[in-house]
Formats: structure tokens, sequence, C-alpha cells
């Protein structure tokens, strides 16, 4: 699977385009002042320019190198900052109550071991820190216009109620929309929401 990621990270163009992704824009434009912001598997780094251009103190991770570099190649070209780290789940530095959000968008873990990464996200929220979720549903694989094609690294709505039950649920959806993000994520998809507060 690493494998996969710095091969597709190591080509020239952004795989999933240098836009951040429309819902976490949405979600952090809501948000009345920048403060800090925790991305995981944030591959080639469109969402963390974006909110570093917001005024936003970014910390991303990813576990690839290839993905990294592009990242801060792109946080050059706008001229901001941002803090990332080459790290999975059970490397990253995460600390307790630190971040004013954190944002997982199409970060898809095995069900094996999604729900205790989910849950080591939430204790890394401050109080009255939001949580954003954007993923492929289950169903997505009837659509074959992005994601994982296993549906173990797929959600469903029940599965993320339960994963962020320590929150209070804004919203949760699963919502049929078009998505034009680079070559891999093109065309009508079914995808979950989530917004939530600690």
């Amino acid at each position: 699977m690493k494998d996969m990621w710095e091969e597709r990270y190591a080509a020239d163009e952004y795989a999933y385009g240098e836009n951040p992704n429309d819902f976490f824009k949405a979600c952090l434009d809501r948000l009345p002042t920048p403060g800090r912001l925790l991305l995981p598997a944030e591959g080639e780094g469109r969402n963390a320019v974006y909110a570093a251009r917001r005024g936003w103190k970014v910390d991303a991770f990813d576990f690839s190198p290839a993905g990294r570099e592009k990242a801060l190649r792109l946080a050059e070209r706008h001229g901001v900052h941002i803090n990332y780290e080459v790290a999975d789940y059970e490397t990253a530095r995460m600390e307790p109550e630190a971040y004013d959000a954190v944002a997982l968008i199409f970060a898809h873990k095995h069900e094996t071991i999604r729900r205790p990464v989910h849950r080591k996200l939430v204790s890394a929220l401050k109080r009255g820190g939001h949580l954003f979720l954007e993923a492929y549903s289950k169903e997505q694989l009837a659509y074959g216009t992005g994601g994982p094609p296993n549906e173990q690294l797929l959600y469903a709505l029940e599965d993320l109620r339960e994963d962020f039950s320590a929150l209070d649920i804004v919203e949760l959806e699963k919502v049929e929309t078009e998505i034009h993000e680079g070559r891999y994520h093109t065309g009508l998809a079914s995808v979950v929401r989530l917004v939530a507060r600690r």
C-alpha cells in the first residue's frame, strides 16, 4: 500500500489537484477565527496549504515522503508555512487537547483499526474544537469514480456515529455528489460527511 501511494505522489501532477476539497473548504470557512489544525493522511498538501493561506497554524502528516515533498513545494509557491511530518497514525505526534480543528478528508482506514484511530483523533481536539470528515461510503463501490476498491476501507454512517460518540454530532449524512479532484476523484460519487464538536 505504501508503495502504491509513493508511486502516485511521485508523478509531476498533483493526483487530487491543487485546490482544497470543497467540503473541507466550506467547513473551515464557517469557523470564525483561525487556530491550530491537524490534517492526518494529508497527501500532497492541498488542504493544508489552503488552511495556511487562511491563517491557520497547520500540522499535517502522511507516510509518503513524496507527498510531503509536493506539499512543501505547494506551500512555498503560495508563500505559506505548514508543519508536515512523515508518519502514520501510530508514530505521528498528536498532543492531547491541542487542536481547534481536525479534518479527515478521504483518509480511509481499515475497519479493524478505524475506531481506535478515530478516537485517538478526538482526544487531540480542544474543548469546543471541531472535527470534519468526508470519505467514500460503502455504496461507492458501485460508482467506480474513486476511492478504495475494498469495502472494509469504506464507511457507513452508523460506524461513524459510534466512532465519534464522544463528540456532539452537528451533521452526519450520506450524499450523492459530483467530485472533481484531479484524476483519481472524478464523477458522481457516494460520500459520507461528518461535522462534530468536542
